[in-house]
């Protein structure tokens, strides 16, 4: 078993908000419901003899699977544990009931101390888990099993998420690794193979935000690997980082307020309520009256000061085609000129960072890191601000190129992509 310095440990991954109240907003973009909660992976005998498309009430059936927790105690944080606890308060808030979900923690539910926090005085101290409805450790023998259950329900959409630890793999990026519990790696490759076990027809979507973590977008790859052709079956991912850099989060600071990672931005777009129990702006870019797991992707973007590099599968895949004279071309060009093509919540982000920025929507990405930007970026945050307006112009400006180019085969990718990505919890 290899062994990982808690340094590395440290630096990595996440946090994910925190108090969501239970009164609704007026409105309903975020698709709160006011009805009872919705059922988790209902069986398919719902289907009437006429099939899906007859039956005016049928819901597709969503299932979730969350693996949380480090690979230690001396690195099984506070703020991962606090991750799941918002993670079950937005499932609630969303019409799921949260007893249904199967939560894999650390070393389960045996009592024992293995939380990590600091005190007051800044000792860290250990506590018992404090998680409702632990289904047991965050092992791969629970995963497999999980996966196994999950192949027998055969539901329309999975929603996984992983709030821990990842590593950099040093014989293969594209190969990352994230920590279960007792240090046990498990490689994007042999999560992929996992999830082969799923029905082939059942929509995957993942949301990481560990240290690494975009190298977990290859799992839209045959077996993981970015050398085999893109995979048929209907499988997509959100990342807090690319696959070169660490994450921030895990936090063993007790205050939830002071958490600013990704999964906690993105949860509070998909439901409308932060990690306080306050109501944000609405993530409806659409204005299709739902939040999809994309415009999700894109508040997180905006909404908080650090220093992650979010990134979908999709994004991925239009940015591994981008030669370096076509990023050239598409970076030279007026940033209104891109936002032509730019779907509404990358017009959102777009314009958001140009004004953070004081940016010449007129001038080019390049023009304006001669001009306006020379001088005046002076903290990691502000570096990462930009590097994500960088990024989305080049995904507008790659999807532009891909929609043109008459490749059929690459438009088939880039569409069956973004059907995933624009999914929702019980909407595909």
């Amino acid at each position: 078993m290899p062994q990982f310095s808690i340094p590395s440990l440290i630096l990595c991954s996440l946090a994910v908000l925190t108090f969501i109240s239970l009164q609704f907003p007026p409105k309903n973009p975020h698709n709160v419901k006011e009805k009872k909660e919705k059922p988790v992976a209902i069986a398919q005998n719902l289907e009437n003899s006429q099939g899906k498309q007859n039956n005016l009430n049928f819901q597709p059936t969503q299932s979730f699977l969350i693996i949380g927790g480090g690979p230690e105690p001396e690195a099984n944080e506070i703020g991962i544990e606090k991750n799941i606890l918002y993670f079950q308060r937005t499932l609630r808030v969303m019409g799921y009931n949260p007893a249904e979900v199967p939560i894999f923690f650390a070393n389960g539910n045996n009592q024992q101390a293995t939380v990590s926090y600091l005190d007051n005085s800044g000792r860290q101290l250990f506590k018992i888990p404090e998680i409702p409805n632990i289904k047991g450790a965050s092992t791969l023998s629970n995963l497999e099993n999980a996966i196994q259950q999950l192949q027998t329900k055969k539901p329309d959409s999975v929603f996984f998420y992983f709030t821990g630890h990842g590593i950099r793999n040093p014989e293969n990026i594209n190969n990352n690794l994230m920590l279960l519990w007792d240090d046990e790696p498990l490689s994007v490759k042999e999560f992929s193979n996992l999830l082969d076990q799923l029905p082939p027809k059942t929509s995957f979507v993942g949301m990481m935000s560990q240290c690494y973590s975009g190298s977990f977008a290859n799992l839209i790859y045959e077996g993981g690997n970015p050398k085999r052709p893109v995979t048929q079956r209907p499988r997509c991912g959100f990342f807090a980082t690319v696959k070169t850099r660490p994450s921030v989060g895990c936090s063993p600071e007790i205050n939830e307020a002071d958490y600013e990672d990704y999964s906690s931005s993105f949860f509070a777009g998909l439901s409308g309520r932060d990690r306080t129990g306050k109501t944000v702006a609405s993530a409806d870019y659409n204005q299709d009256g739902r939040v999809s797991f994309t415009e999700a992707h894109a508040f997180a973007k905006i909404d908080q000061e650090n220093v992650d590099f979010p990134l979908s599968t999709s994004e991925f895949w239009l940015q591994n085609q981008a030669n370096k004279k076509t990023q050239e071309t598409i970076l030279s060009q007026p940033i209104n000129a891109t936002l032509v093509t730019a779907r509404p919540e990358q017009k959102y982000v777009i314009n958001y960072i140009t004004k953070m920025f004081n940016l010449n929507p007129e001038k080019s990405f390049r023009e304006n890191q001669k001009t306006t930007l020379r001088g005046k970026i002076k903290t990691e945050e502000q570096e990462a601000y930009l590097m994500r307006l960088r990024m989305e112009l080049l995904n507008i400006g790659m999807e532009k190129k891909v929609r043109t180019s008459q490749n059929s085969q690459a438009i088939s990718i880039l569409e069956r992509l973004l059907q995933c990505e624009n999914g929702s919890w019980g909407k595909q």
